[in-house]
């Protein structure tokens, strides 16, 4: 300021000096004009600074689509004024621009947070810029995780080197095994955020499953029906043969044939039933469960499988017991299996222990919230060496005496890929002698983490 100001009034302050010097003018008359001059310059430059400023500030607040009044009383320029109403009409005019410019911003906000495919936007460095509700949902806390695995990064990294768009397929492991293909799209221009890359991952899973539970399904009927569908070809044959005349074994033979059927229809809806929660095991629930109603209900339903057992379930529900996020119809599938299996397994005359509570933390389950369900017989026990492989597929401990109670072998199978869809563990306790002890726990929240395997004890 004090620069400029020297600048203006140099020319005068150099004449008043000459003429002073000429014996023009008196010397202090020519001090005090110069005084005067140089109190002008200073008054000139620092209106003109302020005009400035308030000129800059204007043209920063229209680059950033804000309107402007240059009107207003106290603010308008003195020296720039001409300039100033020039910026104040090109606001006005911007104004509806600026408007629908951030309508269409809001627009693509809005789209890009409800496509149903998971979708990140990336900044130039590689960096998140925003995540939409899908990707949120499906990866939550493991989306960085995601960002690095190998397969994505090298898509990303060729996207932004070659800028044109790049795919890859992606297997992740956690909190579910899934199918993913991604596609990384450039952004040029970059998006209003300094978008520069979009990341879109569309979930292949249940195609995949598709095609590999169609190959099992197959495979696993052909298999475990083929015994039954033999032991019916076989008795329709003498039916219709040696034992056609002879009443006592058609009775007999009928009385084999129902048994045989019935298992294979047991066999079918157990393997339906398996093949449609391993189609949505990806895919964690999300209603509320309370767990005392529901196992309520399902205890009330199975009292009349018990009599003739002479067995009943000693039931233990703690007080006030928060609900879960789960998916009732199959927290009620895995119950009534682990009673099927206590029941067939825990002989006669017995008690069967269902106990739900909220564990205490730092036992064997995870520190996160969560239940228990905890059922238990008084059965001959199970073996240590094969409590590890009780969740496979037709995996029996004692074959004749499994299909004798009308086991399909899959009902651990089933208990499993449905307590990994809830993201909960499942225990196996047992003693020889003693008997068996079938734990669940089941969050109270459905957070993004991995599935722990079986335990055993």
């Amino acid at each position: 300021m004090f620069s400029l100001a020297a600048s203006i009034a140099g020319l005068p302050a150099i004449g008043l000096f000459g003429a002073a010097v000429v014996g023009w003018i008196q010397p202090w008359a020519a001090a005090g004009i110069g005084a005067i001059v140089a109190a002008v310059a200073m008054a000139f430059v620092a209106i003109v600074l302020r005009d400035q400023r308030l000129l800059s500030d204007s043209i920063r607040k229209l680059a950033a689509d804000q309107t402007l009044d240059m009107s207003i009383a106290g603010r308008e320029p003195v020296v720039m004024g001409t300039l100033g109403r020039e910026i104040d009409n090109l606001a006005r005019r911007m104004a509806p621009r600026a408007v629908l410019v951030e309508q269409l911003r809001r627009a693509d906000a809005l789209i890009l947070e409800h496509l149903p495919d998971p979708l990140i936007v990336l900044a130039g460095d590689g960096a998140v810029r925003r995540a939409n509700a899908a990707a949120r949902s499906a990866y939550g806390d493991d989306m960085a995780a995601v960002l690095r695995h190998p397969g994505l990064r090298g898509a990303i990294d060729r996207t932004f080197a070659s800028g044109t768009v790049q795919t890859a397929e992606l297997t992740l492991p956690a909190p579910m095994e899934r199918d993913v293909q991604a596609s990384v799209v450039p952004m040029d221009p970059p998006l209003a955020d300094g978008g520069r890359a979009i990341v879109v991952l569309s979930d292949r899973t249940r195609e995949r499953l598709v095609e590999r539970m169609r190959a099992d399904f197959v495979a696993n009927v052909s298999h475990e029906l083929r015994t039954p569908l033999t032991s019916l070809i076989g008795f329709v044959e003498t039916l219709r043969g040696s034992a056609a005349d002879d009443p006592s074994a058609q009775q007999r033979f009928l009385g084999i044939m129902a048994e045989q059927g019935a298992r294979m229809n047991r066999l079918i809806d157990d393997l339906l039933s398996l093949s449609r929660i391993e189609l949505t095991e990806h895919q964690p629930p999300s209603e509320r469960v309370d767990l005392k109603a529901s196992i309520g209900h399902l205890v009330a339903g199975f009292e009349p499988r018990l009599v003739p057992r002479s067995t009943r379930i000693d039931l233990q529900i703690a007080e006030g017991l928060p609900e879960i996020v789960g998916d009732a119809d199959q927290i009620a599938q895995v119950v009534q299996n682990l009673l099927d299996n206590a029941l067939k397994y825990g002989g006669d005359d017995g008690t069967i222990g269902l106990k739900v509570e909220r564990p205490q933390p730092g036992g064997r389950w995870p520190n996160r919230p969560g239940l228990t369900i905890s059922i238990s017989d008084r059965g001959a026990g199970i073996p240590r060496e094969h409590i590890s492989r009780l969740t496979e597929r037709f995996y029996r401990v004692d074959k004749g005496r499994s299909r004798a109670v009308g086991g399909t072998g899959l009902g651990l199978a089933i208990v499993k890929h449905i307590v990994n869809r809830h993201r909960g563990q499942l225990s196996i306790d047992s003693e020889v002698g003693v008997g068996t002890t079938v734990a669940v726990w089941l969050p109270l929240t459905q957070p993004s983490a991995p599935i722990m395997p079986i335990k055993q004890s």
